[in-house]
């Protein structure tokens, strides 16, 4: 926010927010014109607060902030979107849970990104309107390391830069993409990945949401690339992420109620 403003007028969407004091909360908000801020709400945990509906996580709200002394104070505000199908289904809330956490993870308060701010946006919304999760996650995953600078390698060997062939191959999560068979077979670290989740790999990255969502993935595939992604972001990180394991629990959940009889 410049020094000569006061308040700025801004869409954002809640990461997550912590009680302060008796009545007032602070919120972790991504937001269209200043990237990652934290703002207090003051007074928001009273009954009568009318910023309180607004602000939760995942909501898609407009709202208004002010320079404090030391936090930005959030005003007013309004949601945009709720999207209340995340918060009428598990599954779907865990999906949204580990959309919001990897962006919190890979963000700092360092500045307007209007790409990540849309990209969160639409991936909620898609969500919300009932798209393929796993598409939605794993389209999600590799726009995100465009954005963050975290590309993967995969038209090149990222050891010895020779041209993929059309045959499985390998993946180093230190060298940041995928290895050919000859630099695979010397690092005990690379992962193998066959050529057909790597071919849709290299789709997720040179198309639109919507030239990927015409692809027609097998679900073993969505796996193998979940569990490849899943790797090479807890190194990225250097450390796990939480909402996978919340994820995989409800999922597990929704299958027994689904299919009581192979309890």
């Amino acid at each position: 926010m410049p020094a000569q403003e006061r308040s700025i007028r801004t869409e954002g969407v809640v990461l997550r927010h912590s009680d302060w004091g008796e009545a007032d909360r602070i919120l972790t908000i991504f937001t269209r014109q200043l990237g990652k801020v934290q703002a207090i709400a003051k007074g928001i945990r009273k009954p009568r607060s009318r910023k309180a509906g607004h602000l939760e996580p995942f909501m898609h709200t407009s709202m208004l902030l002010a320079r404090g002394r030391d936090l930005l104070i959030l005003t007013q505000a309004e949601a945009v979107d709720v999207f209340e199908p995340l918060r009428q289904d598990l599954v779907l809330l865990g999906y949204a849970a580990y959309v919001i956490e990897l962006l919190d993870r890979f963000t700092y308060e360092e500045g307007e990104n209007r790409s990540l701010y849309n990209l969160l946006v639409h991936t909620l919304a898609r969500l919300s309107r009932g798209d393929n999760p796993d598409l939605v996650s794993r389209y999600y995953e590799i726009r995100l390391l465009d954005l963050v600078g975290f590309r993967p390698q995969l038209v090149n060997c990222a050891q010895c830069d020779a041209v993929i062939q059309a045959q499985d191959q390998y993946f180093s999560a230190e060298r940041g993409g995928a290895l050919c068979p000859a630099c695979g077979r010397k690092d005990p670290a690379a992962r193998p990945i066959s050529i057909t989740a790597l071919k849709y790999l290299r789709h997720f990255q040179r198309s639109s949401y919507r030239a990927a969502g015409r692809a027609q993935i097998p679900g073993a595939i969505f796996g193998e690339i979940e569990n490849l992604m899943q790797h090479y972001l807890t190194y990225l990180l250097e450390r796990g992420l939480n909402s996978p394991a919340f994820l995989r629990r409800v999922k597990r959940q929704a299958q027994r109620e689904e299919n009581p009889s192979e309890d």
